[in-house]
């Protein structure tokens, strides 16, 4: 059973650094109990993504390789992007879809609504199962061209303890993924 909790009272808000891509923010909160504390947290930036799991037709999961700054190496993941501005969750994910691997959907579906670390970020991520695949290409923003990886169903284990395959998203994804093609 969930308790209903009153929200903190935030009393002041700073903006305490920032970066071309991201603004960090001081909170001074005041709980019910009067307990106080600061938090910091990056600022909304009300801009959301998707994530798409990709099975074809023959049953492969189509992974991209690409690289991560944060780990400063390169990751195999799921496509995945921001929304643009005047862009449907739908549209986002079809648009990135054709970017990153040279495929649009023609069946998406909503596996859930995530949240990185809700203690310091508010951005959402939709997690989406794409089949029905069709190829089509678009320019995409990658500054190099992101290697495609087939990886068959069956052998979604193996992927699940690959040393490169270790991003909380795409592991979601993909146990939801299991779960719903399970089901079909």
């Amino acid at each position: 059973m969930t308790q209903k909790h009153n929200a903190p009272k935030i009393f002041n808000a700073k903006l305490i650094a920032q970066s071309r891509l991201f603004q960090i923010e001081s909170l001074d909160l005041r709980f019910s109990n009067g307990v106080e504390r600061t938090y910091e947290r990056m600022k909304p930036s009300n801009q959301h993504a998707v994530l798409m799991v990709p099975v074809t037709k023959n049953g492969d999961l189509l992974l991209v390789r690409e690289y991560a700054a944060g780990t400063e190496r390169y990751e195999l993941g799921f496509p995945k992007g921001l929304i643009d501005s005047g862009e449907t969750e739908l549209d986002a994910a079809n648009r990135e879809l054709k970017e990153e691997i040279g495929f649009g959907s023609n069946r998406l579906m909503t596996l859930k609504k995530v949240v990185l670390a809700p203690s310091y970020f508010s951005s959402k991520m939709t997690l989406f199962l794409a089949q029905e695949l069709y190829p089509e290409k678009l320019d995409g923003d990658e500054p190099e061209p992101l290697e495609l990886v087939h990886w068959p169903v069956s052998q979604a284990e193996t992927l699940l303890s690959h040393i490169d395959f270790g991003e909380v998203r795409s592991i979601t994804a993909l146990l939801l993924a299991l779960k719903q093609l399970a089901n079909q």
